[in-house]
C-alpha cells in the first residue's frame, strides 16, 4: 500500500510511537511532515513538528496519505479537511504494519514489560551485527533514539494492545510479557483481553514462533487457548523446568541484578544486568529466547546485555540534588507500581522513599483505585497528583480522591502547582524522590533540581 505514496503527514508527531514511525518513514524514501498540540522532546532529525493541528497543513504539504495518533479523533478539522480531498487516513499502527509485515518481524506485546523487552532485543540484534530495523515506544540511550532504520530481515517492534490494533501484525516471532487486565476502556473484562492477546498469538505467520511468559496467569491462559499446530511455542520463567529459565538471583550493590540461567534445562551460564528488578530478569530472558531462535548464542546476548543501560523513564535516574536522588519511572498500572517500588527498595534499602503519582485515564483510576492505593502503600510517604485524562471524560469515582480515600490516610493529594513548595518542605538529605506515571509527571522531578541546583 506505500508503493503509491510518496508524502505522508502524521498528526500527533511529537509522541514516543509517533516519532519513531515518522523517523522508519522517512528512511524508506518518503517525504515526511507532522503537526502536535506542542513540540516534540524526541529527536525529529531533519523533520519538522508544525504547532497545532490546522486543515491548512494539508495544503501546504499536499500528503499522499494522513497519519493519525491514536489521541487524534477522526473528527479533527485536519483529519476533515483529508477526507474531503478524498486523501486517505490510516492509524499508527496500519502504517507500522505496513512495513512490519513484509519483514522478517519480532513483534513484543505484553501490558507490562514491553518496552524494555523491545530495547534489549533491538539492542542485542544491533550489537550482534544484524543490522535490525527497531521501533520502541521510548528513547533507548544505548541506540540513541526510539528508532532504527535497519539493512538487515529483522524487524523488531514494541506492539501496543490497548486498542486491540496489535492483531493487525503477522510476526515471524511474537513475544507476550504478560496478558494482564489494562486499558478497561476497551476491554471491558479480563477474557476480553485474554482474547485479543489469543488471536495476536494465533496471527503469528505459519511456523512461526510464539514466546510466552510462564509466570504471568494470562500468558497461562493464552497458552492454553493458542492454536498449537502454528509453530512453535516458547515458555520462560523462574527455574530449571522452563524452556528459558532464570535460578540463583543475586541483587548486585548499587543497582542491578545477576541470574544463572537455563536452556532446555541445560546450564548456559550467568546473566548480569545494570538494570534492577525481578521483571528486567523475565525481560531479558524473552529478548534472550527471541535472539537464540535468529541465531545468536546465549553469551553473546548476555555481553551485550551487561551494558544495557535500560529505556527513558523506566526506573531512570534523574539526578541527586541536596543529598535527593531523583528517580522517574512510568509505571502507571498497579503491577507496575508494584514491580518499580519493589526494586527501587531492592536498590536503595537505606533511603526513604517519597513518591509522587500520576493516575493515567479516569477509566483506569476507577477501576484499580484501591489497587493502586495499595500498590503506592509500599512507599514511606506517597503523594497523588490530579488524573492525567488522556482525553477521557471524568466520570463517578475516577479522581485521584478515590484512590486517596481507598488509601485510608496513607496517601496525600497535591497539585502541579504546589508541587514544588510541598517537596521543597518534605524531602531531606538522604531521601529518594521516584515520580510515577504515563503523563507528565517527570517535570516535577526534573524542576525540583533544576530549583534546588544552586541551594
Amino acid at each position: 500500500m506505500l508503493q503509491n505514496i510518496h508524502r505522508v503527514h502524521l498528526m500527533g508527531i511529537g509522541g514516543a510511537g509517533m516519532s519513531a514511525l515518522a523517523l522508519l518513514l522517512k528512511s524508506q524514501g518518503l517525504e515526511v511532515s507532522g503537526c502536535d498540540l506542542k513540540p516534540s522532546h524526541y529527536d525529529l532529525g531533519s523533520i519538522t513538528c508544525e504547532i497545532p493541528h490546522s486543515p491548512s497543513h494539508i495544503d501546504t504539504h499536499k500528503p499522499d496519505a494522513l497519519i493519525l495518533s491514536s489521541a487524534v479523533h477522526r473528527d479533527n478539522p485536519e483529519v476533515l479537511s483529508a477526507s474531503e480531498r478524498g486523501i486517505p487516513v490510516f492509524s499508527r499502527a496500519q502504517a507500522l504494519s505496513f512495513l512490519f509485515n513484509r519483514s522478517c518481524g519480532i513483534g513484543i506485546a505484553g501490558a507490562h514489560g514491553k518496552t524494555t523487552t523491545t530495547s534489549m532485543a533491538g539492542l542485542i540484534f544491533l550489537k550482534a551485527g544484524l543490522s535490525p530495523t527497531v521501533y520502541v515506544g521510548a528513547n533507548v540511550p544505548d541506540i540513541g533514539s526510539n528508532s532504527v532504520s535497519g539493512s538487515g530481515p529483522h524487524f523488531i517492534a514494541e506492539l501496543d494492545e490497548s486498542d486491540g490494533s496489535f492483531e493487525l501484525f503477522t510476526p515471524d516471532i511474537a513475544v507476550i510479557t504478560n496478558a494482564d487486565w489494562d486499558h478497561v476502556d476497551h476491554y471491558p473484562a479480563r477474557e476480553d483481553v485474554i482474547k485479543a492477546f489469543t488471536r495476536f498469538a494465533d496471527g503469528r505467520k505459519e511456523g512461526g514462533t510464539l514466546i510466552l511468559c510462564a509466570e504471568d496467569e494470562g500468558s497461562s491462559r493464552v497458552f492454553e487457548l493458542c492454536g498449537k499446530s502454528r509453530g512453535g511455542i516458547l515458555r520462560y520463567g523462574w527455574g530449571k523446568s522452563w524452556d528459558w529459565g532464570a535460578y540463583d538471583l543475586t541483587r548486585n550493590h548499587g543497582g542491578g541484578i545477576s541470574c544463572t540461567v537455563s536452556h532446555l534445562g541445560r546450564e548456559e551460564g550467568r546473566l548480569t544486568l545494570k538494570v534492577s528488578g525481578e521483571h528486567n530478569v523475565l525481560n531479558a530472558l524473552a529478548a534472550i529466547a527471541a535472539a537464540e531462535i535468529c541465531g545468536i548464542n546465549f553469551a553473546t546476548s548476555a555481553e551485550i546485555l551487561r551494558g544495557f543501560h535500560g529505556s527513558e523513564r523506566r526506573m531512570q535516574v534523574k539526578g541527586t540534588v541536596s543529598g535527593v536522588l531523583v528517580m522517574d519511572d512510568y509505571a502507571h498500572h498497579p503491577s507496575e507500581i508494584r514491580a518499580t517500588l519493589a526494586a527501587v527498595r531492592g536498590i536503595y534499602p537505606e533511603r526513604r522513599i517519597v513518591v509522587v503519582y500520576q493516575p493515567h485515564r479516569f477509566t483506569r483510576t476507577a477501576m484499580f483505585a484501591g489497587k493502586i492505593a495499595e500498590a503506592l502503600s509500599a512507599a514511606d510517604k506517597a503523594y497523588i497528583l490530579p488524573v492525567y485524562s488522556a482525553g477521557e471524560e471524568e466520570r463517578p469515582h475516577s479522581s485521584s480522591q478515590e484512590v486517596i480515600r481507598q488509601g485510608c490516610g496513607r496517601i496525600e493529594a497535591l497539585s502541579i502547582g504546589g508541587a514544588g513548595g510541598t517537596l521543597e518542605k518534605e524531602l531531606e538529605p538522604g531521601d529518594l524522590l521516584l515520580t510515577m506515571g504515563a503523563g507528565d509527571v517527570y517535570r516535577l522531578g526534573e524542576n525540583f533540581l533544576a530549583e534546588n541546583q544552586n541551594v
